[in-house]
């Protein structure tokens, strides 16, 4: 009996430790700095470093709508020190780009989904509309005078801005930037009219009143601060127009089992952090509390979505490449 424990000892002090992460974990944003992603990631950082038990940096990979970032975490080695944190462009990417250089459904682990954001309608100060009813006939009025800005070929104010001309039946001068802050600090300037981003981006700039809010695309009114009195899209009366922008954490295909439920533990115990949830909620995100927390239905969600979105981009005949 002595001689089996000591054997058994002998064994499990032989065994490699568990001892992840020994070195800072990087989560990719595919995006530039200062933009809505990214500073969902930066909050999600700050909140995972407890529970993960490790440091948590972010390192901003922009350029494609987001592929890049998303390309660079794909190919990465499969340890768990280059995460990826995406939204709602990991779904939308199969159907704009012709060729993309991963796959969405097969060259990822899904750690679990992180939040929702609603999309707002926002304008220029000097527009001279005080809420949409208003808006809609300006952009009536106005057809083929109108620059509708958005952060670029891919990125989630791109598809808001289009699924919008479809929904009113208005083409729009498009006008794709660099990331959100260029394209705000346009609308800001003056030099474009409209924009449709997320809560993330905007908030600040509603509360100000630097720009005019419209509506919020989402089925339900939000209820923090300044947001809150703004009415949703159904109720300004584009009716059925519900778009809420996503975020999900990702590892390269191949990452081990024991690393992905120590990511996954770690991200439930961060969405449970009272100063993340605060932070989350005062820029009108609303953080995930259902199924899609677990990387099984992380990853069935997001294949619904690519079912759902891609005929729409597709009848568009929207093309990012």
């Amino acid at each position: 009996m002595r001689q089996n424990l000591l054997l058994a000892a002998g064994l499990m002090a032989a065994m490699p430790a568990f001892a992840y992460p020994d070195k800072p974990v990087t989560i990719v944003v595919p995006f530039t700095a200062g933009g809505p992603t990214d500073k969902v990631a930066r909050d999600l950082a700050e909140a995972l470093r407890k529970p993960l038990g490790g440091t948590v940096i972010i390192e901003n990979v922009g350029g494609v709508g987001g592929t890049l970032g998303a390309n660079k975490v794909a190919k990465a080695a499969p340890d768990g020190y280059t995460l990826l944190l995406h939204h709602i462009g990991m779904a939308t990417a199969p159907a704009l780009y012709r060729t993309l250089p991963f796959k969405v459904l097969e060259d990822f682990e899904y750690l679990g989904m992180v939040n929702d954001v609603p999309m707002t309608l926002i304008g220029r100060s000097t527009l001279p509309a005080a809420n949409y009813g208003e808006l809609a006939k300006w952009l009536d009025a106005n057809k083929g005078k109108i620059n509708l800005a958005n952060a670029g070929t891919g990125s989630a104010s791109h598809l808001c801005g289009l699924l919008f001309q479809q929904s009113i039946k208005i083409d729009m001068t498009t006008v794709p930037y660099k990331g959100t802050a260029p394209a705000m600090n346009d609308l800001l300037g003056g030099q474009v009219d409209i924009m449709c981003d997320q809560t993330t981006n905007t908030t600040s700039q509603i509360e100000s009143g630097k720009v005019k809010a419209f509506a919020v695309m989402s089925s339900k009114r939000l209820t923090s601060g300044a947001l809150a009195k703004l009415p949703t899209a159904d109720e300004s009366g584009l009716k059925g127009f519900n778009l809420t922008i996503w975020h999900g954490l990702y590892a390269p295909k191949g990452t081990p089992k024991a690393v992905i439920d120590k990511v996954n533990t770690a991200l439930r115990a961060a969405l449970k952090d009272a100063d993340f949830q605060k932070r989350q909620e005062a820029l009108g995100a609303v953080l995930v509390t259902d199924g899609r927390i677990a990387p099984a239905e992380h990853k069935k969600f997001v294949e619904a979505e690519i079912n759902k979105l891609g005929p729409v981009i597709k009848a568009a005949g929207v093309y990012a490449d």
